[in-house]
């Protein structure tokens, strides 16, 4: 808002007539973001979009999540998107989301990112207890199942004073996670129902190596492109043909929901941008699209020469070839640093190439 973009229900709710120069933004459930900068080009004759994703690997807590076991409080989870287990443990966590409360309000929750604040952890085998764990392959070594984060190991004290009959709870760490929720945050365990939790590893990006030239930090998959997607479209103050950045969930997982790219978020705000702008036919909106230009971006994998022979250099031995292994889907995944003679797509193909 603050660079002069206009809530899109707002200019619907009040019928506001859009025009060349005019910019608004829609969003779907806080989760996707739409932004369109209104250019002097007739819409019908498409779009620039810029597109990425906002989501990134994470695990979810489950609507049922705290639990004791071992005297120890723990709270279940499911991973989001792909994720090596191992890399999960034994390693600070912090707790993101939103709790909707049977009020109706709703509470947003971040603990473990501030330097006051408690972390948490999901443990791993101690080296001398782990000789058979070591001889398993990565993808075994951790039990997705068992990445659930320990949350407490205090138990609640019952004090006997003035009531005789007072009973110590069946779980009382649990109990006691449950006080401080309760004391702490007015929440209780039926919340958790209504809430989206997530569990992500603690602590801001940090710049890295001595020179400062690299950026160390979770979910560069895809800010390192929302970031810079988002950035030029804002830097931008008026266009010809009209600019739209795209900033979408769910990617991690295919796309799927009412925030994921399956769902008809997009199409419904063209649809509205187009009505506000005067163009209320359904062939308007299809012939906007139809002619419409995208550049969907997603990480790439830079060449690592720890693990050169997994890149596609050693991979495949052929000069001039990068594989971007997530690219973006525009019916290429492979960039030419220069130009391939026939011999040299022939190899490719013949070593399994494929996508191009």
């Amino acid at each position: 808002e603050a660079a002069g973009y206009v809530n899109l229900d707002e200019a619907v709710a009040s019928g506001r007539k859009l025009a060349a120069g005019d910019k608004v933004y829609a969003v779907s459930h806080n989760k996707t973001l739409m932004l369109v900068n209104l250019g002097s080009d007739p819409l019908e004759d498409g779009l620039s979009i810029l597109g990425a994703h906002i989501d990134s690997p994470r695990l979810d807590l489950k609507q049922n999540p705290l639990y004791e076991a071992g005297d120890m409080a723990y709270l279940d989870t499911h991973y989001y998107g792909g994720v090596k287990a191992y890399h999960w443990v034994a390693t600070p966590l912090a707790i993101h989301g939103v709790v909707c409360k049977k009020d109706g309000s709703t509470l947003d929750v971040c603990v473990g990112e501030d330097a006051t604040d408690p972390v948490f952890c999901i443990s791993d085998l101690l080296i001398h207890l782990a000789s058979d764990q070591m001889k398993k392959p990565a993808s075994e070594a951790v039990d997705h199942e068992n990445l659930d984060v320990i949350v407490g190991g205090r138990p609640v004290v019952i004090s006997s004073e003035g009531d005789e009959d007072a009973e110590a709870p069946k779980e009382p760490v649990k109990q006691m996670l449950l006080d401080v929720l309760a004391e702490k945050y007015g929440i209780d365990e039926e919340d958790f129902l209504s809430a989206e939790l997530e569990v992500v590893p603690a602590g801001a990006a940090r710049e890295m190596g001595l020179d400062r030239s690299m950026i160390l930090g979770y979910g560069q998959d895809d800010r390192v492109c929302a970031y810079t997607s988002l950035a030029a479209q804002l830097a931008v103050p008026e266009v010809e043909r009209t600019s739209v950045c795209l900033l979408c969930d769910k990617e991690e997982i295919g796309s799927v929901g009412a925030t994921g790219m399956t769902s008809r978020f997009f199409e419904n705000a063209m649809a509205e941008v187009l009505a506000l702008a005067g163009l209320e036919s359904p062939l308007a909106l299809r012939r906007c699209l139809a002619a419409s230009r995208m550049l969907s971006s997603d990480v790439s994998a830079g060449f690592d020469q720890l693990y050169a022979d997994r890149m596609a250099a050693a991979l495949y031995g052929i000069p001039g070839l990068m594989v971007i292994p997530r690219g973006p889907d525009l019916g290429a995944q492979v960039v030419l640093k220069r130009k391939w003679e026939k011999r040299h797509w022939q190899e490719y193909y013949d070593r399994g190439g494929k996508t191009l």
